[in-house]
């Protein structure tokens, strides 16, 4: 840097980025400065220039570059400060003192403290700022996802897979069709191996062998009767890698999550869909195997259907600070496994980072639905499912008949005014006792598919044209 550079920065005055101290004799307020600048965008320290702007400078001996030497080893990790001299008049100099900010390194302490830049002042850190970038400092450095697997090799791998992800992931043009001539050069290069040894994220997402060491890839599945969990109508416990876990638990929702019909007018088939927008259901799921714990060797991701909610659970409460409504807005995507999450994008099943839980909402909205909501309870997070007002809890519990579907399709076919009990029976090649006709027009009208307006023989009954 030159003297007219120099000038210039001087000029612009003090900023988040830039400070100034008269002389080293300030050697506390240096150091817990550039201390506030490696836990940000790192900065510059001028010394030798007051805080109004003034150009002083200070002479330079040995002891003085001794005592900053001494202030630099004290940061903790090993801080780069690089340290430049500008003689300004005589034999006194400017040192500038640059701070060189490394994010994987952050946070920096000086003397076992932390410190921070607030526009162009220093503060003392919070503590629970500090815990989290220290916990994501950890987390970085050292991941369950990026230990050995210990006593696996390719044999237990389902190359299929792996060959399958990279023919999506190059289909999608997420990584080049390229990835090496053998099963281990592909891993290496998708970050899932070293040297020849599998990482653990490798068996979660390919393996095929999981006891004794990888109890937790596990799916729990349930379908309670009413809606609390005291009686099953079906359950399984599945173990496998998580592209299969994944497509078993859109296969369980599938048989039974019932549909939500769409009748459409002068169509005599019944549009079928999921009650809830089968992408928002894969959203959940595959945020739920991409953030989950899988430390713990109990662990599982969870799906839960009642007559009245769906639920989906997983090990581990939000990471690094988020909290459940932070997920309704924008917010910064932090991967408890990128790993892991990076594979799950590779194979087209994230499209942007940090914005899955927004269109979990946006796409339940959109179905008449009301947001889900997300939660934590214990050491676990939730995603709960609800349907629209007028289909709880009846619409989950009871599909369709034979014969309520019937009635529907005929009422496709007349006009909006509506039909009589009598006209619309008339349609039955071989109808059923009065009652029980009734007794499915009641149903279909709680269900708000049908409606009837007028009282007695005279009523008549029509479709609720959606969507």
């Amino acid at each position: 840097m030159n003297l007219a550079e120099l000038e210039g920065m001087i000029h612009s005055g003090e900023s988040d980025i830039l400070e100034f101290k008269k002389s080293t004799s300030l050697i506390q307020g240096i150091a817990e400065t550039l201390c506030g600048f490696l836990n940000g965008k790192g900065g510059k320290v001028l010394i030798g220039v007051t805080a109004e702007k003034k150009t002083v400078g200070q002479h330079v001996s040995d002891s003085t570059l001794q005592e900053i030497s001494g202030l630099i080893a004290k940061f903790e990790p090993p801080a780069a400060i690089e340290l430049e001299r500008i003689s300004v008049k005589h034999d006194r100099e400017i040192i500038i003192l640059a701070a060189l900010s490394r994010r994987t390194d952050v946070p920096y302490t000086w003397e076992g403290r932390a410190y921070q830049r607030v526009g162009s002042t220093t503060l003392r850190m919070p503590q629970p700022v500090y815990q989290r970038l220290l916990l994501e400092r950890d987390h970085s450095n050292r991941r369950w996802e990026t230990d050995i697997a210990i006593g696996y090799s390719l044999d237990d791998l389902d190359s299929g897979e792996i060959l399958r992800t990279i023919r999506l992931g190059a289909e999608a043009r997420r990584i080049p069709e390229y990835q090496g001539d053998s099963i281990t050069s592909i891993l290496e290069r998708l970050g899932l191996g070293k040297d020849g040894h599998l990482f653990n994220a490798a068996v979660v997402l390919f393996g095929k062998r999981f006891l004794p060491n990888f109890l937790q890839c596990q799916l729990r599945l349930a379908r309670f009767k009413g809606v609390d969990k005291s009686e099953f109508i079906d359950q399984n416990q599945l173990t496998g890698n998580a592209f299969f876990l994944l497509e078993e638990a859109m296969l369980f929702l599938r048989r039974h999550l019932p549909v939500a019909g769409k009748i459409l007018p002068h169509i005599l088939e019944r549009k079928d869909e999921p009650l809830f927008p089968r992408e928002a259901l894969r959203e959940a799921l595959v945020n739920a195997f991409c953030h989950r714990v899988y430390s713990h060797p109990g662990g599982a991701v969870s799906v839960a259907l009642f007559d009245d909610r769906l639920e989906i659970w997983n090990d581990g409460k939000l990471p690094f600070g988020l909290k459940p409504d932070d997920l309704k807005k924008d917010h910064t995507s932090h991967q408890r496994n990128p790993l892991i999450a990076t594979l799950f994008y590779h194979r087209g099943l994230i499209e942007k980072w940090g914005r899955g839980t927004q269109k979990i909402v946006s796409l339940c909205l959109e179905a008449g639905h009301p947001e889900p909501e997300f939660f934590e309870q214990a050491n676990s997070f939730g995603v709960r499912f609800l349907p629209s007002g007028y289909i709880a809890p009846h619409r989950i519990s009871h599909d369709l008949t034979d014969r309520q579907r019937t009635i529907l399709q005929v009422l496709s076919n007349i006009s909006v005014n509506g039909r009589t009990f009598t006209e619309i029976k008339s349609h039955f090649p071989n109808p059923p006792a009065d009652r029980t006709l009734r007794d499915d027009f009641q149903h279909l009208k709680r269900l708000g598919l049908v409606h009837v307006s007028g009282h007695g023989r005279g009523a008549k009954w029509s479709l609720i044209v959606t969507g």
